[in-house]
């Protein structure tokens, strides 16, 4: 099951119980029951003012975000469902930083908890560059149960895929 490579990092006996999950056709089942409260955030300008929102609540001195908007290239090209990057120019002699947050376009059909668990990942990174126990606390503090959301993404994840 190449779908299984999302959670190939965890250990075995949780690997089996999603096993068992999809074996039994439950998991799907699993998921919807856990998470059915979707968003209504399917454009960059409203995505932009979800994560401006959430900065302001979590970060209000962190440097503001110059862009946050749907890639739908994403997950493909970079093998990730979130992106900051941090680009320096030349402006009239002064050397401007600019803030991007790319969120991959597969969050518009996600629930809202996990756009909210990626914009946490993505904004932890303001703060935090690697991905070290100072930047899960991080994550953790803005997202309550951020390692669970994670792990249950990677289910939908596979879920989405064995649908497909």
């Amino acid at each position: 099951m190449s779908a299984l490579r999302y959670i190939a990092g965890y250990p075995d006996n949780l690997q089996q119980q999603v096993k068992d999950l999809i074996k039994q056709q439950r998991l799907g089942d699993y998921l919807q029951k856990r998470y059915s409260e979707y968003h209504s955030i399917q454009n960059d300008k409203a995505l932009h003012a979800h994560v401006d929102a959430m900065k302001q609540r979590f970060l209000r001195h962190a440097p503001p975000i110059n862009k946050a908007h749907y890639d739908s290239k994403l997950d493909v090209i970079h093998n990730a469902l979130g992106l900051h990057t941090r680009r320096s120019h030349n402006h009239g002699g002064q050397l401007k930083a600019r803030k991007e947050i790319r969120i991959a376009s597969v969050f518009k059909e996600l629930p809202a908890v996990f756009l909210d668990m990626i914009v946490a990942h993505e904004l932890a990174h303001l703060r935090e560059l690697d991905h070290n126990k100072a930047f899960y606390q991080l994550c953790e503090h803005m997202q309550p149960g951020y390692a669970q959301l994670e792990f249950d993404l990677r289910l939908f994840l596979i879920w989405r895929e064995l649908k497909a």
